[in-house]
């Protein structure tokens, strides 16, 4: 009686065992499997997306290229040089003259280090009536230090003849949009840039005549 009771109690305890070793193979299973759904989707999920421009020109020109005839106005692209100055469209402006950037552009000199790409245009007539220039940042977290700091060095400049009416800065991802002059020419550059860029983000819209 007793070694039948021994058997059936053996019998038991592996029947028992086996029934765990079922459900732990079957838990392995299924954690297995939603580790690995996690990965797949952690796999397919998008990185961060970077800027689809280009480079500064490029966001110009697609600017002003959304400008109708009759709204366009006669300007000169670029810096002095032979070559990136452009006739009646955008063009790039080298970084290597860090003064002819600041007294054109109105960006400072001693952030120049921030960017690596730069681009403008500018009224052929005068450029108080306006101005643009493009800048590329280099790192995201100079964003924000950067604009700020553009605005406020061109709100202290001295200006020669006559004084803008307007300036305006936006943000395009990781482009900086500066631009001054004339208040109806300064309004309508404005909402070409935000037409053309829904990632577009003003920064600053401040007064500039005395």
């Amino acid at each position: 009686m007793k070694r039948v009771l021994i058997i059936l109690l053996t019998g038991l305890l592996v029947f028992s065992l086996a029934a765990c070793k079922s459900k732990e193979d079957k838990k392995d299973s299924t954690e297995n499997k939603t580790t690995e759904k996690q990965t797949s989707a952690e796999e397919k999920k998008p990185e961060k997306e970077e800027s689809s421009v280009k480079d500064s020109v490029e966001l110009l020109e697609t600017v002003w290229n959304s400008y109708k005839e009759d709204e366009k106005f006669a300007i000169g692209g670029g810096d002095m040089t032979e070559e990136n100055m452009r006739m009646d469209a955008p063009g790039k402006y080298g970084l290597e003259d860090t003064e002819a950037l600041d007294a054109t552009l109105g960006f400072p000199a001693g952030s120049v280090g921030k960017i690596d790409d730069a681009a403008s245009i500018m009224h052929m007539m005068n450029a108080n009536t306006f101005t643009c220039g493009v800048f590329r940042v280099k790192n995201a977290s100079d964003l924000d230090s950067l604009t700020t700091e553009l605005k406020e060095h061109i709100m202290q400049r001295q200006w020669m003849c006559g004084f803008p009416d307007k300036l305006v800065i936006l943000t395009v991802d990781n482009y900086i949009v500066s631009f001054f002059g004339a208040n109806d020419i300064v309004d309508t550059f404005k909402g070409k840039v935000t037409a053309a860029y829904s990632s577009a983000k003003t920064v600053c819209e401040e007064p500039l005549s005395e």
